[in-house]
């Protein structure tokens, strides 16, 4: 059973799941690879000068994958629905339990409805600071929470936000999630 869920492989799903399994939680994400950043090419983003949605994602995937995230590409998530001890996310082909659940569903809000998420007066999803919806332990980020308002950033943003948040959760206090140069070697050797 994994610890954390997410719904969506864009950047928010990745960063999401970048932070949680880094930091010892066992993470699965369902990416059905249909982001926006395909059509993407990122020259603003901190640290890189150009680089194609489509490199961003392939280089993220794996830094996903290197850190122990379990990623279904091709399991496409039907429903999310809470149960005594966390949440249950059913796919095609099986289904899963999870203590928590990140949507990453791009402006698809759907899940998000069927769950019985709260939404706000503009039909988004209405979130805390650290993107949880009125549902405990489920969060929403991106398109799902802000009306044409997007954007992608490295390890940042509301998948960040969102992962701090659990991670805060598990560890029963604030966690802050900052590598130093013995970190990386420590990971790298891993």
């Amino acid at each position: 059973m994994p610890d954390v869920a997410i719904v969506g492989g864009g950047p928010a799903g990745l960063s999401a799941a970048l932070f949680t399994a880094k930091n010892g939680l066992e993470t699965i994400v369902f990416d059905t690879d249909e982001t926006w950043v395909h059509k993407a090419h990122l020259f603003n983003y901190p640290g890189i000068r150009s680089i194609s949605g489509d490199e961003f994602l392939k280089l993220t995937r794996g830094q996903v994958r290197d850190r122990g995230a379990d990623l279904h590409t091709d399991e496409h998530v039907t429903d999310v629905e809470r149960t005594d001890g966390g949440f249950r996310v059913a796919t095609d082909d099986d289904a899963y339990e999870a203590d928590y659940v990140v949507l990453a569903t791009g402006a698809d809000r759907s899940i998000a409805e069927d769950v019985g998420c709260e939404f706000d007066d503009e039909d988004t999803v209405d979130v805390n600071l650290s993107m949880e919806t009125s549902i405990d332990g489920l969060y929403a980020t991106g398109a799902m929470v802000r009306a044409e308002e997007w954007q992608a950033v490295i390890a940042a943003g509301d998948g960040g936000a969102a992962a701090l948040d659990i991670l805060s959760s598990e560890k029963g206090e604030h966690y802050h999630d900052f590598d130093v140069p013995d970190d990386v070697a420590r990971l790298e050797s891993e």
